[in-house]
């Protein structure tokens, strides 16, 4: 099997702290996409920048403490890319892919955006500049003879399933119909949400809860964190997992990884360091 894992750590060096790295160290992904690290390669600790085991591409900020997206994987990468040829984009670490001898594997982290402000602004431009890389994405690895698939925090409830509150939330940013319609075009130009694909009647799986009260007590949450492959890929996944801790007190992020197992030819090979 194949098996990629992607988790929105919220702050690698607080995350390392709280159990990040006992988890890294017990998965049996093949590949893990990070969001969120928010620090340079060189603010990590040694064992935090390059975990034994792991070949590591790392896309930081320009603007220190923000954003940050990381793709480890157990076999080097033939290549690495950051960003997705828009100059604004470019280094703000929201985007890295790698290339596997199959397989193309990107970590995102889309911006949050917040309704009437700047910051709503910029995720409607990322979102625009985004869908049409995709296309070209997904044609290039078709060319090439490779799958793709994208995980991360895509910041966007997709359907009333993927939130506990969606009536309350329908103004609200990451639930907006213009957001909403856009993961629909997403999903209808040659991309497939997987977990949803493997759980087609299921509310949630959460995999984001606030800090704040009791949303992880109550499961009050957002399915905001996708992996999301192209249809070839898609259709050999035989397991996706929200690994949700078992407590409020195990959580080492206020997002849980989302692993998924695909049945991929030459996946034993690929997963080999």
């Amino acid at each position: 099997m194949l098996t990629v894992s992607t988790v929105n750590v919220n702050g690698l060096r607080a995350a390392a702290k709280k159990g990040y790295l006992e988890w890294l160290a017990a998965t049996a992904a093949d590949v893990v996409c990070l969001q969120e690290v928010r620090a340079e390669p060189g603010q990590l600790a040694d064992e935090v920048r390059s975990p034994a085991g792991w070949h590591v591409a790392h896309a930081h900020s320009e603007v220190k403490g923000r954003n940050g997206v990381a793709v480890l994987t157990r076999q080097a990468p033939e290549a690495v890319r950051v960003g997705f040829g828009v100059p604004e984009f470019e280094h703000s670490g929201r985007y890295v892919e790698v290339e596997l001898p199959s397989v193309v594997v990107a970590s995102l982290y889309l911006p949050s955006g917040d309704v009437g402000t700047p910051r709503q602004e910029e995720k409607e431009r990322f979102m625009a500049a985004f869908l049409p890389y995709l296309v070209e994405l997904r044609e290039k690895a078709a060319a090439g003879g490779r799958e793709v698939v994208v995980c991360g925090d895509w910041n966007i409830a997709h359907r009333e399933a993927d939130l506990k509150a969606w009536k309350a939330n329908q103004k609200s940013s990451g639930f907006l119909p213009s957001e909403r319609a856009w993961l629909s075009e997403v999903f209808s130009s040659g991309y497939v949400d997987v977990v949803r694909s493997l759980h087609p009647e299921v509310v949630g799986p959460y995999t984001w809860w606030s800090y704040r009260g009791k949303a992880f007590d109550n499961d009050s949450g957002w399915r905001i964190d996708y992996q999301v492959a192209t249809e070839g890929l898609a259709a050999v996944a035989t397991s996706a997992v929200v690994e949700r801790a078992a407590t409020y007190a195990e959580r080492w992020s206020d997002h849980a990884p989302v692993t998924v197992s695909f049945d991929w030819p030459g996946a034993g090979d690929r997963a080999q360091s």
